[in-house]
């Protein structure tokens, strides 16, 4: 097996989360500004075994896709282009930001530490992760 990795793909900035090589714990891996990402993506796929990558699925409270949905849609055809041997999944990410915003503030961090887009990002990255992993 395999991890699995979980993004959540932003206009500036990604946040990413992986399991354990038996897809059991979804962590916080790191955040990445989104020019970037692919250049990322394929240093730590060459070093890392990954079976599946998991994108955050923009749907607002009525049930639309937002904006950033046309964007993930380029950007997830470039991935198969290059990793054709990879899994895309999608995850529903309503409420992800909000829900990590919580987290970090009942986390004890400062507030300066609880407004870190990064931060937010990246644990945003691990609840689609723990959501995905709960569905399988």
């Amino acid at each position: 097996m395999g991890q699995i990795m979980a993004i959540d793909y932003g206009n500036s900035r990604c946040g990413i989360a992986v399991t354990d090589d038996m897809q059991i714990i979804a962590s916080a891996l790191t955040t990445v500004e989104t020019p970037h990402l692919m250049m990322f993506l394929e240093k730590y796929i060459s070093e890392n075994r990954v079976e599946t990558v998991v994108l955050g699925l923009p749907i607002d409270m009525r049930g639309n896709l937002s904006e950033i949905e046309s964007d993930i849609r380029l950007f997830v055809a470039d991935f198969t282009r290059k990793f054709p041997t990879i899994k895309v999944e999608r995850q529903d990410e309503r409420l992800t930001s909000r829900t990590a915003s919580q987290i970090i503030s009942q986390s004890g961090k400062g507030k300066k530490e609880r407004q870190r887009k990064g931060l937010i990002d990246k644990v945003s990255a691990t609840l689609i992760l723990q959501n995905f992993l709960e569905r399988q």
